[in-house]
């Protein structure tokens, strides 16, 4: 066991990197060992912090085929964004971390130690950005950093280290294709190159270049999603799921009068159901007056990807104690997600021809008086345009260079970081022009009411190929830090390590005409997109930061250490350069919100009370800035609600005509709180600590657990759609009267805006074992990580504190109570090991359902459907099996064989209805659509 810890301070490395000495006897040289810890290390490789380190071998077994894969397979990870969510789940394109279900803005994301540029305007990394053919090895820093790392890494910190120092040309190629089809199959190619030695030839050149790319598949080519009308069993008895759409092609109709009595009420139908009385089109089924539409069936389970990359780092010795390193990645990713047609809510002016030719006619036989009609609005669901998709699209740059060494006793490094990050959103198909669809309608060339299938070639002048919106995100970073021995201790030496760093970060939002609509920047513009969303705005801000920062090392006794951590961070206002908020009024340029500064430290021991024992634990606190959007971010359209009973119920109300009949889709607002003074947004502050140990009884066997507990207060957080549309008593001032530039009519929409409302609570332990023997068969070597959450709750107002663990929350997500993964691998010999990897998530709660916003129908004995009922059920742990060989059939040849979801399983059966996308029966978030995977990886090298 090493006498002492070193913090290597490496700004370079986000901050800091742990280092052990080695120090043998009072006159023997010191060794620095990094600290980065893993299972598969020997205790005394340990640090005062939990660390786990992915290697390449790891990787391999795990059999991802991108980062985003990889990090979603450990057991650590939950909350993160997915591809499936890019399906109309809100995903946008992103690929995500997030460590313990804290949330991937908690939690900082470095390349080769180095903060990339973000995919929003706060911290949150695009996963897609990184090339895994690149990726040498991955250390998750599984405890709260923001003394070495800077503010917003609460949670913890991925950092992805590349390759370096390699001279051998390696060629890699792999594919994967489900067992079912070639629907879901991916493929990679990569190709590096090195060239010198660093610590023979002084230097070291890199090259790495890799094309990746899967293929969409389609929710209809899987049993368990093609449909949203799903019967399934619970507790002995027959239910339906109805996940349907009242925005249906032919065209529903929803018909706004006053009765006798001058009530306001509404009734809705089918125009051509009522004439023919039976559904006259693809995926409809019949509920009461009208057809609704089996949006689910149309849908992508998973979308489609691409991604070219390329890599260079230099590492030159300039002297014998001063080094000079530059490393450059350049990515280009593309998301292509495919859901339903487009689906929109369309007025028809009252006396208009359409309106006299296939409304007026059906008026007196659903009792309503033609004189009392106040407004009308088709439900359409444009079939004949094809399923609406989004090309989300991003390029990522990213420059590091700098130099370390070490003078008169001080190991020093100085770095200069610049990333950006640019998303584009490109209208791929589905999506149309309302000017050009009105003057379809108008023309009589395309009837919303009539049967599709005839319509294709009328609606393709109408459908938009353009260009969405644009945003940029762009980190400048600069960053110096030195560490040296201090003084003498009767058990070793006190080291120190101090640091700083300036970071100026931009960001801003671009949308089209058509994503805008009409506001004071184009007050002409008069069209919009039919199936997207209208009423974006621009954004473009920026703001600056520094934090500098300190680390004492003492060695207390023998075999116990005491790290001290202090940073004291400080964030200007955001400057705002351009916005306008809904209303069309600039905002005006300048500074917005407060300027927020603060200190925090962290306290970390390390103590050996046996040669086989380590323990471990650290106290910390934190804070983390609002994000930029969280400020500056003007009050827009925010798409649909999920559905919800109407919360105006006074007649008197001049809100109330905005209502729908039963339980409906509304609009959200969404923006950011720009306040000053008391009404300002605070920064988010939290306090951890950890306490855990490893223990090897034998030297085979390796025992590690970690208890570890972050609470956050003043969380800013808007409050969840639930506890509004259920509350409207308390949260009335944000219902409001919306003019939706698509609909062209007020609408009822609920604001959701950030405010410093929250706190949260998580615990948990995570659990790291290592097992490794020799057999008559080979060498043996097991491994069982896992997390168990023993709570992840969060307080906010009108919701009170909700429990979050095993259960769908008010906000559509889910946080696992266990969550484990256990690989055993076999090394016959030279050229072969075997690997069999077990996957398990728990169980959990479904979605609630009331009566009134139920999905869910009993499902009668002759097979009719029966009444809409309040449910509540348990969905399935979701377990599956991997496995693996590699052969090595030369020191310059591999090839890797295996099977992932080796048994085929389905994905556990779910009701929801929100929260990850339009795909129905499952949750893409938390499990695989793709069942039964072949995959070949070959490697050479030459």
């Amino acid at each position: 066991m090493s006498r002492s810890v070193r913090l290597i301070c490496a700004s370079g490395l986000a901050f800091g990197m742990h280092a052990a000495v080695a120090q043998t006897s009072a006159d023997a040289p010191i060794q620095r060992v990094e600290i980065t810890g893993s299972s598969i290390k020997r205790i005394s490789a340990e640090g005062a912090l939990p660390v786990q380190t992915l290697s390449k071998l790891q990787i391999e077994q795990s059999g991802a085929t991108t980062v985003a894969d990889l990090v979603a397979s450990l057991p650590s990870m939950q909350g993160f964004t997915t591809s499936s969510m890019s399906v109309n789940g809100g995903g946008g394109g992103l690929q995500t971390a997030s460590i313990h279900a804290i949330g991937e803005g908690y939690t900082l994301v470095l390349l080769n130690g180095r903060r990339l540029a973000p995919a929003t305007s706060g911290s949150t990394v695009n996963l897609a950005s990184i090339p895994l053919a690149a990726v040498e090895r991955v250390e998750i820093l599984t405890d709260g950093a923001n003394t070495l790392y800077g503010s917003d890494a609460i949670a913890g910190v991925v950092n992805f280290i590349l390759k370096k120092n390699q001279t051998d040309a390696i060629i890699e190629g792999t594919y994967n294709t489900p067992q079912k089809s070639s629907s879901g199959s991916s493929s990679n190619i990569a190709i590096s190159k090195g060239w010198g030695d660093l610590e023979t030839d002084g230097y070291n050149i890199l090259l790495s270049a890799s094309h990746d790319e899967s293929k969409a598949m389609y929710a209809s080519e899987r049993d368990f999603s093609k449909s949203g009308v799903i019967p399934f069993w619970d507790n002995g008895k027959k239910y339906n799921l109805y996940q349907l759409s009242s925005n249906s092609i032919p065209g529903n109709a929803t018909v706004k009068y006053k009765t006798a009595a001058g009530v306001a009420t509404s009734k809705s139908f089918g125009p051509d159901f009522l004439a023919s009385g039976k559904c006259n089109g693809p995926n409809l089924f019949n509920v009461g007056n009208r057809c609704l539409f089996d949006y689910a069936a149309t849908v992508e389970d998973v979308p489609g990807l691409k991604r070219n990359s390329g890599f260079g780092s230099l590492n030159l010795k300039i002297n014998k104690d001063t080094n000079f390193f530059a490393e450059a990645l350049a990515s280009s990713f593309s998301n292509t997600a495919q859901y339903a047609p487009p689906a929109q809510p369309l007025g028809i002016p009252v006396g208009s021809a359409l309106y006299k030719k296939s409304i007026l006619p059906y008026l007196s036989r659903l009792g309503i008086d033609p004189n009392s009609v106040t407004s009308v609005t088709m439900n359409l669901r444009l079939a004949d345009a094809g399923g609406r998709a989004d090309e989300y699209k991003t390029e990522a740059r990213h420059l590091a260079f700098g130099v370390d060494g070490s003078f008169k006793g001080i190991d020093y490094r100085a770095a200069y970081t610049h990333s950006e990050n640019t998303q584009t959103d490109t209208a791929a198909g589905g999506y149309m022009s309302l000017n050009a669809f009105d003057a379809l309608v108008a023309s009589g060339k395309f009837d919303p009411f009539a049967a599709p299938g005839n319509s294709k070639d009328v609606l393709a002048p109408a459908v938009l190929h353009n260009q969405f919106s644009e945003t940029k995100s762009k980190i400048d970073m600069f960053q110096v830090s030195g560490s040296t021995e201090l003084f003498n201790m009767p058990a070793g030496v006190a080291q120190l390590a101090i640091g700083a760093d300036y970071t100026k970060q931009k960001y801003s939002e671009a949308p089209d005409a058509y994503s805008q609509g009409q506001n004071v920047q184009q007050p002409d513009f008069t069209d919009a997109i039919v199936g997207g969303g209208a009423g974006a705005l621009p954004i473009d801000a920026h703001r600056t930061n520094w934090g500098t920062y300190a680390e004492l090392l003492l060695p207390l006794a023998k075999r116990m250490d005491l790290t001290m951590s202090t940073r004291y961070d400080d964030f200007s206002a955001v400057t705002n350069d351009k916005n306008f908020d809904t209303a069309g009024n600039l905002i005006a340029p300048g500074k917005q919100g407060e300027s927020a500064s603060k200190a925090t430290y962290k306290l970390a021991l390390r103590w050996n009370p046996l040669d086989s024992l380590l323990v471990r634990g650290s106290y910390g606190t934190g804070f983390k800035a609002p994000t930029l959007t969280n400020i500056v971010k003007p009050l827009v359209n925010g798409g649909s609600s999920q559905f919800h009973a109407c919360p105006i119920t006074s007649t008197t109300d001049p809100r109330f005509p905005l209502c729908n009949p039963g339980s409906s889709e509304y609009n959200l607002l969404t923006g950011g709180n720009a306040a000053t003074g008391a009404g300002a947004l605070k920064p988010e502050e939290s306090k951890q600590f950890t306490l855990g140990f490893r223990l090897e009884p034998i030297p085979a066997l390796s025992i590690g657990f970690d208890l570890w507990d972050v609470k956050l207060t003043n969380q800013i957080q808007t409050l969840s759609e639930d506890v509004v549309f259920n509350n409207p008593k308390v949260y009335d001032s944000l219902l409001r009267s919306y003019y939706d530039p698509i609909q062209k009519q007020n609408v009822l929409a609920a604001a959701l805006t950030p405010f410093n409302l929250a706190s949260s609570h998580y615990q948990g332990i995570d659990w790291d074992h290592t097992y490794k023997t020799s057999t008559a068969f080979g060498k043996l070597n097991v491994q069982w990580t896992g997390t168990f959450m023993s709570k992840a709750e969060q307080d906010t107002p009108g919701t009170g504190l909700e429990k979050n663990i095993g259960r769908f929350n008010s906000y559509s997500e889910v946080t696992f109570r266990w969550v484990s993964k256990l690989t055993a691998s076999l090394k016959t010999s030279d050229k072969f090991t075997h690997a069999i990897t077990a996957n398990y998530h728990s169980g959990y709660t479904d979605q609630v359902y009331t009566e009134d916003d139920s999905v869910v129908n009993v499902l009668n004995v002759d097979g009719s459907q029966g009444d809409t009922v309040a449910f509540k059920r348990r969905v399935s742990s979701y377990t599956t099996i991997d496995w693996q060989t590699k052969m090595a059939f030369s020191k310059k040849f591999t090839l890797t064989a295996g099977v992932k979801n080796l048994f085929d399983i389905d994905p556990p059966f779910t009701i929801r209805n929100a929260g990850g996308g339009n795909q129905s029966g499952y949750d893409g978030r938390y499990a695989d659509p793709l069942g039964r995977q072949i995959y070949l990886v070959g490697n050479y090298k030459f």
